[in-house]
């Protein structure tokens, strides 16, 4: 079948390199006003390296476009490799004033450090380029929570997400003392579920409940294969007694706080 037209991030990739050639300036002059060597500049301009929003912005400013790759990235590329239900999901995230999200099994996406979500992504065979252009868009997904008016989350774990190894001791550390450092922010209202619990209606799997600004209501729900964008009413309803069920499980917010400081200790 022939090929039409070519994907918002080839397009990214094009525009790099003739913006850089018609303003006369070569890898290694972009190298180093980007902070990296040319072979870096050459590697992300072909698609070897994933591009990231911080580089755009040096390349904005390096060639003077006015912000002009800082938009694209920001109106055409960041979802593009996205399926359509994540990049559904993705703008109600980014509008949402109240998150409630229910993890029985990760870290959740917005929390995930750098380490931490390259080791969950090694878990799918992907190769190397592809593994860091999904870490690469985890990170910009997390820009949420530095917006000026960030959404007041309140999260429920099991505690078995902060004893289980992902990639190594060290990853884990440093990933639960993010956590702490999360939950000490006002937005955030982190709670455990203890494994004394035992089964719970939560373990059946993740979701998430979305208030928007314009006072309506939205889920999302996780499964081996996809996940789904939930906004039939009755559907959103069910979540939200979920979410008073896994809710009703966790510890408060102090002992939350107490299981995971010391859960961080037994892995160092």
């Amino acid at each position: 079948m022939e090929r039409v037209g070519i994907s918002p991030s080839e397009y990214l990739l094009r525009e790099l390199r003739r913006r850089r050639k018609a303003a006369s300036v070569t890898q290694e002059m972009l190298g180093g006003q980007c902070y990296c060597s040319d072979s870096q500049i050459s590697a992300i301009e072909t698609g070897a390296t994933p591009v990231t929003l911080k580089h755009l912005r040096l390349v904005d400013n390096a060639l003077e476009t006015g912000g002009y790759f800082e938009t694209l990235w920001n109106e055409l590329v960041k979802d593009d490799a996205a399926p359509v239900w994540l990049r559904e999901w993705l703008e109600y995230e980014r509008e949402a004033r109240t998150l409630r999200w229910y993890e029985p099994a990760f870290v959740p996406g917005l929390f995930q450090t750098e380490a931490y979500a390259r080791a969950l992504f090694s878990l799918n065979r992907l190769s190397l380029g592809a593994i860091e252009q999904q870490v690469a868009s985890r990170m910009e997904r997390q820009a949420v929570l530095d917006r000026d008016d960030p959404p007041q989350l309140f999260v429920v774990l099991d505690e078995m997400v902060i004893r289980r190894l992902c990639g190594t001791r060290q990853v884990v550390v440093a990933q639960l003392e993010h956590l702490l450092d999360l939950a000490e922010r006002p937005n955030v209202d982190l709670h455990l579920i203890p494994t004394a619990t035992g089964l719970y209606s939560g373990l059946a799997g993740a979701f998430i409940v979305a208030d928007l600004p314009d006072c309506n209501r939205v889920g999302y729900v996780d499964n081996q294969l996809t996940a789904q964008v939930v906004t039939r009413n009755e559907d959103v309803a069910n979540l939200g007694v979920s979410w008073d069920a896994v809710h009703g499980e966790a510890l408060p917010r102090a002992q939350s706080l107490d299981l995971l400081k010391e859960v961080t200790k037994s892995w160092t």
